[in-house]
């Protein structure tokens, strides 16, 4: 279905017949939609009622741009008016990488609308690139290794041509096989694969405007689009602990995920310790995963689950799993 608020047109994905019950809304991740969600919805028990949204650049929602100086409050604000355009009264949040920031600044400016937040493999509360140390501290002032400048090119290119082949390391399918799950072999490849090129390409959605900077490795966020939107001198959510209410937060992460992580392959800082990027000065990776449990131990009520043998997307590769750990979670709250 479509639900227009004054921000912009949401497309949100349904399970036929779950019109009442306890809300439980998905949010997808970077480079996807709200497809990504089909089976663990349709999964929940009957007493909820699942909706998965289609963030803004993404899916069929508005390709409406993204200030990326307003972190992730652009996607959160949406949130916010859809869940009030839907009466969706306490509802339970769970955020997949780019989804869990998501989820987590919606907690942070609505907490008393908020009943449980789970969080899939999410991205660090300061960020992704350019800080060092749990307490994520910026490497540089200008957010340098950060940003839109940092996305592969060729796989922007193929993103934005609808490329369904595996003919590149770099191709979108590719990319699925290697980075969003370990084991390349879920089921409906193809389905997934469409989800991903739904993805807005351009400066003001994915991945943003393209900053250069003096400083290794020569990029800096700009002031639009996903990766700028997610760069540590926009986004900053180590304040949580102040909220009031506190609801009880459920981390599920793959052990093996190579896109989040405390040596993640997509942190430019890491590729350039490990020789890939060259010209490194020894910066360090950004400890993400140290990142975010730092943050939500000072927080309090958090549990942190690691399943092993998974990557990027637990929902996926190990979909019993999740969905027991996500229906024991919501229903304790």
């Amino acid at each position: 279905m479509k639900i227009t608020t004054p921000r912009l047109t949401q497309h949100v994905l349904t399970v036929e017949g779950r019109t009442t019950g306890e809300p439980v809304l998905f949010v997808h991740g970077n480079v996807s939609s709200s497809a990504f969600w089909r089976d663990s919805m349709a999964a929940l028990p009957d007493r909820y009622r699942p909706l998965a949204v289609d963030l803004r650049g993404f899916g069929e929602s508005d390709p409406a741009p993204v200030d990326a100086t307003r972190g992730l409050r652009d996607w959160s604000d949406d949130l916010i008016e859809l869940v009030e355009a839907l009466d969706l009264d306490g509802v339970h949040l769970v955020g997949w990488s780019l989804g869990g920031g998501i989820v987590l600044q919606l907690l942070r400016d609505r907490p008393a609308a908020v009943r449980s937040v789970t969080l899939v493999n999410p991205i660090s509360p300061y960020g992704y690139s350019g800080t060092e140390g749990p307490d994520g501290k910026l490497t540089h002032p200008d957010g340098t290794g950060a940003g839109a400048g940092a996305a592969n090119p060729d796989f922007v290119a193929r993103l934005k041509a609808g490329d369904m082949s595996d003919e590149s390391p770099t191709s979108p399918r590719n990319v699925l096989r290697s980075a969003y799950v370990k084991h390349p072999d879920v089921p409906d490849e193809d389905f997934y694969v469409r989800s991903m090129l739904t993805t807005h390409v351009g400066d003001h959605n994915y991945p943003g405007d393209p900053v250069t900077s003096p400083e290794w490795p020569g990029v800096a966020p700009g002031k639009y689009g996903v990766l700028n939107a997610i760069a540590p001198t926009h986004l900053r959510l180590d304040d949580l602990h102040e909220i009031d209410p506190k609801p009880p937060i459920l981390w599920i992460r793959g052990a093996d995920d190579v896109i989040v992580s405390d040596e993640s392959l997509f942190d430019l800082a890491h590729l350039g310790v490990l020789g890939v990027v060259p010209g490194s000065p020894g910066t360090p990776a950004q400890p993400m995963v140290t990142q975010t449990r730092a943050v939500l131990e000072r927080y309090g009520p958090y549990r942190e689950v690691v399943l092993e043998e998974c990557g990027h997307s637990p929902h996926l590769e190990h979909p019993a799993e999740f969905q027991r750990l996500l229906a024991d979670h919501i229903g304790e709250a």
